[in-house]
């Protein structure tokens, strides 16, 4: 008994490490992106934060996406959380529309002659993007709650 107990706590410890590492990744991406809002004009001199945030953008909806997301769903299947799954399926097509205008806003400015020629633009740009991901910040919570939480404490 106590060996199954470490086996489920080795592996879904593992699933608290993942969104542990991704949270702090969202925290400093936060950060970046706050920075950058409260600049207010830009120049070509600020073009290196905004490709970092690019590519912390870009890193963060990956980590998700491939990792994250997978993982709770690998969990709820295997916990045979059908409430889970249905939460799954009902919040990702949300989660998705999202990481279509993060990958916009990347494609807007992921070179530095993409930022150079929309520098003009980057403060409302910034700000729908600041919407957006405070959407999907409340959809991935709501997953991390739902699901990875629950199936925390049944495996504890």
């Amino acid at each position: 008994m106590l060996e199954g107990c470490k086996t489920a706590q080795e592996r879904w410890g593992g699933v608290h490490e993942i969104i542990d590492r991704w949270l702090e990744q969202r925290r400093q991406m936060i950060e970046s992106l706050l920075f950058l809002r409260e600049r207010g004009e830009f120049t070509p001199t600020d073009t290196p934060k905004i490709l970092n945030l690019c590519e912390m953008l870009v890193d963060y909806v990956s980590t998700g996406h491939f990792t994250v997301y997978e993982q709770l769903a690998i969990e709820a299947k295997e916990f045979h959380d059908n409430g889970a799954i249905i939460l799954l399926g009902e919040l990702l097509p949300e989660i998705d529309n999202t990481t279509e205008v993060v990958i916009e806003f990347n494609d807007k400015y992921d070179t530095k002659e993409h930022c150079n020629t929309q520098l003009e633009a980057l403060p409302f740009s910034l700000q729908a993007l600041t919407v957006v991901l405070a959407e999907r910040f409340q959809y991935e919570d709501r997953l991390i709650r739902e699901l990875h939480e629950a199936h925390s404490e049944k495996s504890a």
